[in-house]
């Protein structure tokens, strides 16, 4: 049974209109330039599809996409953008789910911090291990990823704002000895009022997941700040990291 939170039919409704800003080409054209680049010629397998943000400029893009998704709410969104004969969805975890009858992937991958959405390690590792075990010899997983902000933490204080707006204050609360956050959203309505909601994720460290890709036979191949590969430092807030299964 996955620790994953199941996103409901409420939640599913508004998300596209709520991650707007980062469905636009600006966005998310480095996003699928990469992902065209990585896939080739071969087939890619989307962890976590969701509405299809990333799935359905790709699939526009010519890359056959198939997609697992453990809402069957958000999976219906997508649904109701491109048939399931085109973008194929299996309803599922993203550790332990297996897509049959349409051999492996030249490239698995997870956006926007959803390999948090599992909640223990155990789990995250399961997660390397289905991707590599989808993965055609030679091919690549991809995972984006926030680092995680403990370095504004300071002593004594367990929360962190990541967003002050007039229509969205956004704070997460850490428990550091369980590698835990939860991020906490205050949404105005129109009538002025607030929407309040809130999310679990277990952070994880870079080298963290390259232990992970490493116990699941994948090797690191490349680790950029973002999606137009600018380079990784110490001083980046989240990373891009893709890992290779051998040929």
């Amino acid at each position: 049974m996955t620790s994953s939170e199941v996103w409901d039919e409420e939640t599913a409704s508004r998300y596209d209109a709520e991650e707007a800003a980062n469905a636009g080409p600006e966005v998310l054209g480095p996003v699928v330039d990469l992902l065209v680049e990585l896939a080739g010629s071969g087939p890619a397998l989307e962890l976590a599809i969701g509405t299809g943000r990333v799935a359905v400029p790709l699939h526009e893009r010519g890359v056959p996409v198939t997609g697992i998704e453990l809402s069957e709410p958000m999976a219906a969104v997508l649904r109701a953008k491109v048939d399931e004969a085109d973008l194929p969805v299996v309803i599922g975890d993203m550790a332990t789910t297996v897509v049959d009858g349409v051999g492996t992937f030249t490239l698995v991958y997870l956006v926007y911090n959803t390999i948090s959405n599992l909640l223990t390690q155990d789990e995250q590792v399961a997660c390397f291990r289905n991707a590599a075990e989808h993965l055609a010899p030679g091919g690549r997983f991809l995972v984006e990823l926030g680092v995680p902000d403990l370095r504004r933490l300071p002593p004594a204080q367990q929360a962190v704002p990541f967003d002050l707006s007039p229509e969205h204050v956004g704070f997460d609360t850490y428990d550091v000895a369980e590698q835990l956050l939860t991020s906490h959203h205050f949404h105005r309505e129109p009538d002025g009022s607030y929407r309040r909601s809130s999310g679990r994720f277990r952070y994880a460290w870079p080298a963290e997941l390259d232990l992970m890709a490493r116990i699941a036979g994948l090797e690191r191949e490349a680790r950029w700040a973002d999606w137009r590969r600018t380079p990784f430092t110490g001083e980046s807030t989240s990373h891009v990291s893709v890992w290779r299964k051998q040929a």
